[in-house]
C-alpha cells in the first residue's frame, strides 16, 4: 500500500512519530531557523531506530536509484533514494514534520515577496507535485567512509520545491566515525558567507534552509541564499537520512 496518498487512519508508529514530532517547541525551532537558516531537533531517532535504517542501505529492494557522488562532481560518497511505498518510519516523519514546516515555509515567501504558498497537509503537496510531473520519492539514505564528503549544493529537483528539509544523523559520532560535519553556508548580498557547522549526535536531526530565507535588514526583509554540505569523515562510516517533502521528475 502505498501510504503517502493513503486514506487509511495512522498506525500505531505513525501516531507514536506524529506526538514526538509534536512534543518540540516549535515557536523556539522557527525562531532558530528565522535567525540561522537551521535548527536542531534532539534525539528525533531512538538508537535502535537509527541503525534499522541504516542497515537497510545494502538491500536494493528499498531503493530506486543509486548515486556515486564523484560520477557527477558530488563530492565523495554515495547515496540511494527510496522507492515508494516509503519505510513506515520515514513516511511517518514526513507526514509528521510537514505541517509544521509549511507555517515557516509561508512566512518566508510572504517576506520575501514569493506568491508561492504550501498546504497544510503533506500529502495536498505531493499531489501538487505529482500534477507538476515530479513523481519520484526523494527521501534518501547517504553513506560515507574515511575520506568521503559531500560538496555544498541545494536539493531542487522541479519547479516545485519545498523550502525546507530535515537530515538524521544515524551514526554516533566519535564511535562510529569521526569528522563528517553537518556544514551550512549562508550568502548574504554584498557580504561575505556566514559558515554555520551543525554538531549532531545519532537520532538529532536538522531542519535547515533548502535554497533562500529571508533574513531581516534595517531596510527590510531580504532574500540570502542557502547551500549545504557534509565535511571529510576521518574514520570509520556515516549514515544519514534526508527527508525532503517535494517529489521529483
Amino acid at each position: 500500500m502505498n501510504t503517502l496518498l493513503s486514506t487509511f487512519a495512522p498506525s500505531p508508529m505513525e501516531r507514536s512519530v506524529q506526538a514526538r514530532v509534536d512534543a518540540y517547541d516549535w515557536k523556539t525551532l522557527a525562531g532558530e531557523l528565522d535567525g540561522f537558516g537551521c535548527a536542531i531537533l534532539p534525539k528525533l531517532l531512538a538508537p535502535g531506530e537509527c541503525d534499522a535504517i541504516s542497515r537497510l542501505y545494502p538491500e536494493e529492494r528499498h531503493f530506486r536509484s543509486h548515486v556515486i557522488m564523484a560520477r557527477h562532481g558530488f563530492g565523495k560518497g554515495e547515496y540511494r533514494y527510496f522507492n515508494y511505498p516509503l519505510p513506515e518510519l520515514l513516511s511517518g516523519l514526513r507526514t509528521a514534520l510537514y505541517p509544521h514546516l509549511a507555517g515557516i515555509a509561508n512566512e518566508w515567501n510572504e517576506r520575501m515577496g514569493a506568491d508561492e504558498r504550501y498546504p497544510d497537509e503533506h500529502a495536498s503537496f505531493l499531489k501538487q507535485c505529482h500534477a507538476a510531473g515530479q513523481a519520484r520519492p526523494t527521501p534518501l539514505l547517504l553513506q560515507y567512509v574515511p575520506g568521503d564528503f559531500n560538496c555544498l549544493h541545494q536539493d531542487l529537483y522541479g519547479e516545485l520545491a519545498f523550502p525546507i528539509q530535515v537530515a538524521i544523523l544515524l551514526s554516533e559520532p566519535g564511535r562510529d566515525f569521526t569528522g563528517g560535519e553537518f556544514v551550512l553556508t549562508e550568502q548574504r548580498p554584498r557580504m561575505q558567507s556566514r559558515v554555520e557547522v551543525v554538531p549532531l549526535r545519532q537520532g538529532d536531526a536538522v531542519a535547515f534552509a533548502v535554497h533562500n530565507r529571508p533574513a531581516r535588514g534595517t531596510k527590510g526583509n531580504y532574500r540570502v541564499n542557502l547551500r549545504h554540505g557534509v565535511s571529510r569523515v576521518r574514520s570509520g562510516m556515516r549514515h544519514t537520512v534526508g527527508i525532503i517533502f517535494h517529489d521529483a521528475r
